[in-house]
Parts: structure tokens; C-alpha cells; sequence
């Protein structure tokens, strides 16, 4: 599973001078997490029990109905809510990605909401970070739209503080719902959010390789295009399908995904056919797409692994997970020609990083790759670092099992 695999060099032309300073300098990333009845009691539960399991529905504390925003139809809810404690930044926080796994039964699911205190001295209101299921025939998961105030606005998988409006600090509530007369008992197993102010793209520094280097991660290679076309309602698979068929990978790799009977219905004779069941199950009906990030590593913790949202600083954090044989799920856009290895625009992309050369370049399994013996790339280091940093600004999926440890986080814990 762990394996190392010899990787011919990086293309000419990939290595800048190394500069030996800062490339995080400025990079001010913090995240939180509750996963544990110690960490579930510092909030405030209502109609919710922690456990070792995590947080379960054990009682209706309140009903909220709700109109389903793709097939229109509305149904009745028990509810019960957990809020969490009111969190300090330590900096002015311009972004915060919440992200959770959960269990949820039959027709149950999980509304996960955001609020904070501005550096102005307000309190926002509630904004709607999703509703998730883990299964699509009861309720279609979406992220909610329009939601913008002079506080802030909601894309997607993120809330994005308005100008002056930066949070001080923020705190997450979760409620968990079944339909009115059921016996579903929804579980949240995990919560936490990274929150992040992070200094104007360009003039990073490139990092210096300090470890993991000549090693590559056994993460088995998926191609998107082998599925184009395939399935118009969940996006049309394709160029679209870059995030589930990341995420496929790095399930595949740690032995997990669904079974061949959860995929059976999927039309006979498409290849890799998990990755269909990924997207329809990664889809999000509000951004109608299948790259909603924390969607994704929610659909990851329904396998029974860990799974968060987190931004990095470096390529030298990336290296310390790879070190400890946990690959990662990256987001960059980049222009064709600006990343030697890497022939193609994108305006967004989800690669899985599986290792490093001997030089330090970067190996990733890109997804975007005419067959499957063509998505391992070794990468240039100082351009695809530079990429990642200054678009998605070192967003990654981090997905593992509790029996393999995370790397000890940086003081400014970041996961």
C-alpha cells in the first residue's frame, strides 16, 4: 500500500532557483475539530447524545419543514441541534471551510450552519454551509445559494467574509433531522472548520525540499475522461468529475469504497464504475457539480475513515503527510504551459498528490488524463506549488484511517 515507485524526472525547465526563505510567511491557518464526547461537551447539545460514535439524534427538540430544491417536494422534520463553542481565530479571518462525516439512515440528514463576530464588532447570522446526506433518494444534498449579506456570502463549500467584516471569531451549529413519524437516527462523527487569512497571490518563495523526497505513495491511477458523457444528471462526468475521481483514488488506496453491489446500477460496461457512484453521491445540487469540498470528504467518511478540509501552507506540509503514508487531494487552477508536465487550462482542478522524486518535484495521479497508465505526472515544483498556493490557496482533502496518525501539526495547527 505504501510502496515507492521509480519516476523519471520532472520536464526541463521545472526547477527555479530554491530560495531558501519563508514560502508560508503571512499564511495565517487555523483549524478545530470535534470528534470526541470531551471535545462533543464543549458545546451545547439539545435532543443529541455523544459518544464514542459521536454526536446521535436521541430526541425531537423542535420540527423544521423544508422544500426539497430539486424535486420541489416538501417534507416534515424532527430536529435536534448541537452548537458549538464560540472559537477564537487568533487572526481576522476572511474564509472558513467547515467539513464533517456523518451517518445518515433512511431519510435523515445533517444541516451544518456558520456563525462569528466580525472585526466590526457584529454577529452574523446563520449561514447555511450545507445539507448532506450520504444518500440521494430521500433528499438531494445541495449548498445553499444567495445567501450574501454586508457581513459576508456563502460559495458553495465556503464563507467568505466581506471587505472590513473578517471573523475574530466563529462557531459552527449542527442540526440533525429525520422526517416527522421516523425512527432514523442520524449521527455526526466528526465536525471542524479551517479558517484562514492568507496575503495576496504572487511573490511566494518557492520551498526547499526537506522530506519525503523519492517517495511515492501505491494510490491506484483513475482517469475522469474514461467516463465522458456519462450520466448528464450528476454533471456529465469528464472534465467535471476531477474531485469524485480523486477522491476514488485515494478510497482505493486505503482499501475502502463502495461494494459492487452498491454500484450495480450502473450501466454495464463503464469502466472504474466506483467512480460513477462517487460522483452521484459527491453531487451537489445547489452548485450543480461534483466538486463541493467537504461533500467530498464527507462521501469519503461514509467508508469509516477520517476525512477533513484544510489549507496548507507549503509544499513542505504536504511532504510531512506523505512522509507518514497519507496521500492528499489538492485544488489548483492553472494555465497550459505555466506548469511543466501539465499540458492543459483549468479555471479549477482536484488532483491526488501520491509523492515526491528524488529531486523534491511534486508526483501527482492527475485525473485529467486520456487513459489510466497516463495519470501518474511528476510535476514542477516551484510552478505547481505557486499554482496551488495562489488559486485555491492550499486547499486539500485530507482522508485516512484512524489507525494511521496524522503528522504532529504545526503551532498554528492546521489540522
Amino acid at each position: 500500500m505504501n510502496g515507492r515507485e521509480a519516476l523519471p524526472a520532472a520536464p526541463a525547465g521545472s526547477r527555479l532557483t530554491a530560495d531558501a526563505g519563508q514560502p508560508s510567511a503571512g499564511r495565517d491557518i487555523a483549524f478545530r475539530r470535534w470528534d470526541s464526547p470531551q471535545r462533543w461537551a464543549e458545546g451545547a447539545g439539545s435532543g443529541v447524545f455523544a459518544g464514542t460514535a459521536g454526536l446521535a439524534f436521541t430526541a425531537a427538540t423542535g420540527t423544521l419543514s423544508r422544500t426539497d430544491p430539486a424535486t420541489g417536494l416538501r417534507t416534515d422534520y424532527e430536529s435536534a441541534v448541537w452548537t458549538g463553542p464560540e472559537t477564537a481565530v487568533g487572526f481576522a479571518a476572511t474564509e472558513v471551510i467547515p467539513s464533517w462525516t456523518a451517518d445518515t439512515p433512511g431519510g435523515s440528514f445533517v444541516r451544518i450552519e456558520l456563525s462569528g463576530m466580525t472585526a466590526a464588532g457584529t454577529t452574523t447570522k446563520w449561514f447555511q454551509l450545507g445539507d448532506w446526506a450520504a444518500d440521494d433518494t430521500a433528499l438531494q444534498r445541495t449548498s445553499v445559494r444567495g445567501q450574501g449579506d454586508a457581513d459576508g456570502t456563502v460559495h458553495a463549500d465556503a464563507y467568505a467574509a466581506a471587505d472590513g467584516r473578517a471573523l475574530t471569531t466563529w462557531r459552527l451549529r449542527a442540526t440533525l433531522l429525520r422526517p416527522v413519524g421516523s425512527t432514523d437516527a442520524p449521527v455526526l462523527r466528526t465536525l471542524g472548520a479551517v479558517a484562514s487569512a492568507l496575503p495576496a497571490p504572487g511573490g511566494l518563495a518557492p520551498s526547499v525540499p526537506l522530506a519525503a523526497q523519492g517517495l511515492v505513495l501505491d494510490v491506484p491511477p483513475y482517469s475522469q475522461q474514461l467516463h465522458k458523457g456519462e450520466h448528464p444528471q450528476w454533471d456529465n462526468g469528464g472534465e467535471a468529475w476531477c474531485s469524485p475521481t480523486s477522491t476514488s483514488m485515494v478510497l482505493a488506496y486505503w482499501g475502502a469504497g463502495p461494494s459492487p453491489a452498491d454500484y450495480a446500477w450502473v450501466e454495464p460496461g463503464h469502466t472504474d464504475p466506483w467512480v460513477d457512484f462517487a460522483a452521484r453521491h459527491t453531487y451537489d445540487h445547489g452548485f450543480s457539480g461534483c466538486g463541493n469540498w467537504p461533500f467530498n470528504t464527507a462521501y469519503a467518511g461514509r467508508f469509516g475513515l477520517r476525512a477533513f478540509v484544510t489549507r496548507l501552507r507549503s509544499l513542505n506540509e504536504a511532504e510531512r503527510f506523505i512522509a507518514a503514508g497519507i496521500p492528499l487531494i489538492v485544488s489548483a487552477s492553472y494555465r497550459k504551459g505555466q506548469i511543466p508536465g501539465l499540458d492543459y487550462d483549468t479555471k479549477g482542478h482536484l488532483v491526488a498528490l501520491v509523492g515526491f522524486t528524488a529531486d523534491g518535484d511534486p508526483v501527482l495521479n492527475d485525473p485529467n488524463s486520456p487513459s489510466n497508465a497516463q495519470v501518474r505526472k511528476p510535476v514542477g515544483r516551484a510552478e505547481w506549488e505557486s499554482a496551488w498556493l495562489d488559486t485555491s490557496r492550499g486547499v486539500v482533502y485530507v482522508i485516512h484511517p484512524a489507525s494511521v496518525p496524522l503528522p504532529t501539526p504545526p503551532g498554528q495547527a492546521n489540522w
